[in-house]
């Protein structure tokens, strides 16, 4: 299974770095092209290659890491993503810092509009940067991440993911209601949780 990463900023470098420590290969990427992210790439070694923004969304699974602002340009022109698993990490918060005005939509719903077709899985958005660097397994237990979405498979194969990791997986159910609970302004935003063992 290759994953792919749209945008490579804190988040998506942390997960970069897990993918590869489980043994996946990984095509990153970002909108300044391949060449830029040359040395990253050799810091992660030989499981993964830098690539198009297009390359990376033909992965198996692929990661959506841009902050939100940049989202719809990142995702704009990009080809058929039909069956495709996408990971959203996102939230919606603005250039200022306020959240935008979704409606009555998550910020996966809006997500999955931009990726027609895509199977959206809403991940890794409600821990820091800094705790999904960090080793996921502690003494007391494992790192809870917390997940949600509407396909049954996609969401079985983020949840092998997520614990190949070595965190604790967590499933809320729908984007429109698990969505929700996790999104930043929302109860399990910002939850630093261990899953015993």
């Amino acid at each position: 299974m290759t994953i792919g990463f749209i945008g490579v900023g804190l988040i998506g470098r942390a997960l970069a770095e897990k993918s590869v420590r489980a043994g996946y290969q990984v095509v990153v990427s970002n909108k300044r092209g391949p060449d830029s992210l040359a040395s990253y790439v050799r810091e992660l070694g030989p499981l993964a290659s830098a690539g198009t923004v297009a390359a990376a969304a033909a992965a198996d699974v692929v990661f959506l890491a841009v902050r939100w602002p940049h989202l719809e340009e990142a995702l704009h022109g990009l080809p058929d993503w039909q069956g495709r698993i996408v990971v959203d990490t996102n939230n919606p918060i603005s250039p200022d810092g306020t959240y935008a005005e979704l409606g009555n939509k998550t910020s996966s719903e809006v997500v999955a509009a931009l990726v027609p077709g895509a199977r959206v899985v809403k991940a890794f958005n409600s821990l820091l940067s800094a705790w999904i660097g960090d080793e996921p397994r502690q003494p007391a237990g494992k790192r809870v991440v917390f997940m949600s979405g509407d396909d049954a498979g996609a969401k079985n194969t983020v949840k092998s993911l997520i614990a190949a990791f070595g965190f604790a997986p967590v499933d809320l159910g729908s984007l429109a209601e698990g969505g929700k609970m996790q999104q930043a302004g929302h109860p399990l935003a910002l939850l630093n949780l261990l899953l015993t063992n």
